[in-house]
């Protein structure tokens, strides 16, 4: 039985998901990271050009690879799946950049097990780190503007650490495949009453000029604007 295996019928049976793009460098401590707080750890490898997904295997977790690169929600999709047909209730995500602290996992699994039903997602405590202005003002904007279309305050809408009930999830219909993906799932989330749980973690940020991120920030800023009017619209 994994950490993540309460066991029983109707029990919550989590395991983690780490969305993967290029990232040999960093993924396998991650998994080695993760594995001693939560067991499996599923990475999807999105298409990597790098070792990617040999980094993630030799590390300890289970490897899932698409051909060619689809976006992180594309990855988490196929993750859902994929944990979902082995019975898995719920999947805990962590990006594989290191960004997330795998000491911070009981945090999150507390708050799942005390309402199984919620999207849990870890609020990053961002003081006395250093972190890029426009960033800042990026996250500020997004989390008030996505707060009025949703109706109820929700908690970090950027980031990617969070539980996610993975029934209630995949009958959501997200349709966002990259880095909307989040945002849209959040919105749908709250419009259709699944509990949304905010919980205070600590990051890990390197210098900023060290830091790698696949994030494009025109191409995808207009893609989750675009998303945030189809869902507030409700065209799909």
């Amino acid at each position: 039985m994994g950490v993540g295996d309460a066991g029983g019928s109707g029990e919550v049976r989590l395991a983690a998901l780490v969305p993967s793009y290029n990232a040999a460098a960093s993924v396998g401590e991650v998994v080695r990271g993760v594995l001693p707080m939560l067991a499996p750890v599923v990475v999807v490898d999105d298409g990597s050009a790098d070792a990617t997904g040999a980094a993630a295997a030799a590390a300890g977790a289970t490897v899932v690879t698409h051909d060619v690169n689809r976006g992180k929600g594309a990855a988490l999709m196929t993750g859902f799946r994929h944990l979902a047909a082995e019975r898995f209730t719920h999947a805990l995500t962590l990006d594989a950049d290191g960004q997330h602290l795998p000491h911070e996992i009981p945090k999150l699994i507390a708050a799942t097990r005390s309402d199984p039903r919620a999207l849990v997602v870890g609020v990053r405590q961002k003081t006395g780190h250093e972190i890029r202005g426009i960033n800042l003002v990026g996250n500020w904007v997004a989390d008030r503007v996505m707060t009025v279309i949703a109706g109820t305050v929700l908690p970090d809408t950027q980031s990617g650490f969070r539980v996610y009930p993975l029934a209630a999830t995949l009958a959501l219909g997200a349709s966002g495949s990259r880095f909307d993906f989040e945002t849209e799932i959040l919105l749908r989330a709250a419009r259709g009453g699944i509990p949304l749980r905010g919980v205070p973690v600590e990051v890990h940020y390197p210098p900023v000029a060290e830091r790698v991120s696949h994030y494009r920030p025109l191409v995808d800023t207009v893609r989750i604007v675009r998303t945030i009017g189809r869902v507030a619209f409700r065209r799909s």
